[in-house]
């Protein structure tokens, strides 16, 4: 029995989170896997009738599952901001959820930007640093609103922080077993502080892996090689802003964010998976929107949880279900919204 968190979110987020629910259940019975899923209305709805994001004793809660599902958080009419601080940010923060996982895979009949690029080429996963960096919020004004406005934004880096994330990377580079190179994309030649604890780190690190090769690549040269050449990579591993911008370049490249899943990975806590794209108000209730990234999601968090047959045929359905599909675009996918949940199930 596994007790699973649902935070459907906003938008679209209820609509591809009852796909993947579907999905599971259809996994429960094929698999004699019990789940126990309880919902929670947490995101942009719940704000403006509360004025609150997470309430007192959420992460309290949450820490008793065995993982959280999560949907999409986004509201139009919330400021930018109060949504992804309060609640996403919070929620990594407090759960300790250190690792951001983003498998970068092209599947079979899905298209992709790269000219050239087949579904061997693109196989790759990002290993993003998840509760440090820039994006703790630490800094402030200095004279705002004048001429003389001053504003710091501090990184901040610990060697536990950046050594736990570059050990996971080398751990999940050895199961992987494929080329077995790990690359640390940094900015070594620019944020001499920061990023040099991380070379440090990571070449230490790497002599304990003998079997790895340790490959390293400024962060812009990373970007300009995912597009040109995307095969040379196995696992990427990199700091908390510049994982945030590759991994949406590595959505792009792998066909758009209706397929793009990731995991906020604790991995000795509760982890929490969720389709990349946002919240999409202008598709809410039209039953157009793509599902898959959801089930992938929730194919994510079958492996995490250690039914590793189970993710392994849901990724096949999946496979199966995208070959009949048009298109992964909303609206274009020659499919509606459930009966791609549908398909994914019936092809377990």
């Amino acid at each position: 029995m596994y007790k699973i968190a649902v935070i459907a979110g906003d938008g679209t987020g209820p609509e591809v989170i009852n796909e993947g629910l579907k999905v599971l259940n259809s996994i429960s019975l094929k698999y004699d896997i019990q789940f126990d899923f309880t919902k929670f209305d947490f995101g942009g709805g719940r704000y403006l009738k509360t004025g609150e994001t997470l309430p007192d004793g959420a992460l309290k809660d949450l820490k008793s599952f065995d993982a959280i599902y999560l949907g999409a958080i986004g509201h139009p009419d919330v400021k930018p901001g109060i949504l992804e601080t309060g609640i996403l940010l919070k929620l990594r923060f407090g759960l300790d959820q250190y690792i951001n996982l983003r498998p970068i895979k092209l599947y079979p009949n899905v298209e992709t930007p790269l000219a050239n690029k087949k579904p061997e080429d693109i196989d790759f996963m990002v290993v993003r640093e998840n509760t440090e960096g820039l994006y703790i919020g630490s800094g402030g004004f200095l004279k705002k609103g004048t001429p003389d406005e001053v504003a710091i934004q501090e990184m901040v880096n610990t060697r536990k922080g950046v050594e736990r994330c570059i050990r996971y990377a080398f751990d999940l580079t050895r199961k992987r077993n494929k080329k077995k190179k790990l690359t640390l994309s940094a900015k070594t030649n620019v944020l001499v502080h920061a990023h040099d604890l991380w070379m440090r780190t990571f070449t230490e690190v790497a002599e304990e892996y003998p079997d790895i090769e340790a490959d390293y690549a400024h962060v812009d040269a990373t970007t300009m090689w995912m597009v040109k050449n995307p095969e040379w990579f196995d696992v990427i591993v990199t700091t908390n802003m510049f994982g945030d911008i590759i991994t949406d370049l590595g959505a792009m490249i792998q066909g758009g964010m209706g397929i793009a899943a990731g995991g906020n990975i604790n991995p000795g806590g509760v982890s929490m998976f969720e389709p990349i794209g946002g919240s999409a108000p202008k598709y809410t209730g039209k039953n157009i929107i793509n599902p898959i990234a959801a089930i992938l999601a929730a194919q994510m968090m079958l492996g995490f949880l250690g039914e590793k047959k189970a993710a392994d045929n849901l990724e096949k359905s999946v496979i199966k279900t995208i070959s009949r599909m048009k298109s992964m675009s909303a609206g274009k996918m020659g499919y509606s919204t459930s009966e791609i949940g549908d398909m994914v199930s019936e092809e377990l």
